[in-house]
């Protein structure tokens, strides 16, 4: 190929399932996601690769001892979205997190609305439990260039 130019075969390896992209045009430029499920042929409906992401619209806040109990829930609490994005408008990142996403989240589930909204709900429980675990420290720190 040509030097520079990206190979083809390199999203079908990187951006599998649980690896955390950022997602870099749109509403949620800059923001991180996790990939719930790659499309690397793309779709009948979408004929370009592109993935469905799970990821974070307004991460928690920073939490210190001194905190009362109302402060720290009003602070953990997570704004989520769920997404298909071209690859092209996706960077992967070296981390990975793992959870349980691709049950809740299916393509047939963007279609509907309803379906939708108990799925980004479930995104939300998994999102505010990691961050409490203190689990998967990237995902809710801020990018720093």
């Amino acid at each position: 190929g040509i030097p520079g130019m990206c190979d083809m075969s390199t999203p079908e390896r990187i951006l599998k399932p649980g690896k955390v992209v950022i997602v870099l045009s749109g509403r949620y430029a800059g923001k991180k996601a996790v990939v719930v499920k790659a499309f690397h042929e793309g779709t009948k409906a979408r004929r370009y690769p592109h993935a469905i992401v799970a990821g974070l619209e307004e991460a928690p806040k920073k939490i210190t001892r001194a905190m009362s109990d109302k402060e720290v829930s009003r602070r953990c609490k997570v704004k989520e979205f769920i997404k298909v994005v071209n690859y092209q408008h996706l960077m992967p990142t070296r981390y990975t997190f793992e959870s349980d996403f691709a049950k809740a989240v299916k393509s047939e589930t963007l279609a509907d609305s309803a379906a939708k909204k108990v799925a980004a709900e479930h995104v939300n429980k998994v999102f505010v439990q990691r961050f409490k675990d203190g689990a998967a420290p990237f995902m809710f720190s801020r990018l720093r260039f």
